[in-house]
């Protein structure tokens, strides 16, 4: 049986490096250089903007497809024509 060690801090940094290749002072030039672009001011709005998002996109995985029904041109076609049935 295979035994898994528990992930140390060191062992989690080393997996997120070695998965994205991103260590912890890539991804503070990475922030510093978001606020430089969009300042301290709107980062909350940015934030805000991108939870309502993937909020909306969960929601949308989770809900069931609706179905559309709306008749096609064939179908009108269909029942308007004489002797359909339909009178």
């Amino acid at each position: 049986m295979l035994r898994l060690a528990p992930l140390t801090s060191t062992r989690q940094y080393t997996i997120l490096r070695c998965m994205f290749g991103l260590g912890i002072p890539e991804l503070l030039m990475i922030l510093v250089i978001i606020v430089l672009i969009f300042g301290a001011t709107r980062l909350p709005q940015i934030g805000e903007g991108l939870g309502k998002g993937i909020k909306n996109f969960r929601g949308a995985l989770r809900e069931p497809p609706e179905i559309d029904v709306t008749p096609t041109k064939d179908q009108e076609q269909k029942r308007d024509e004489p002797g359909s049935g339909k009178e």
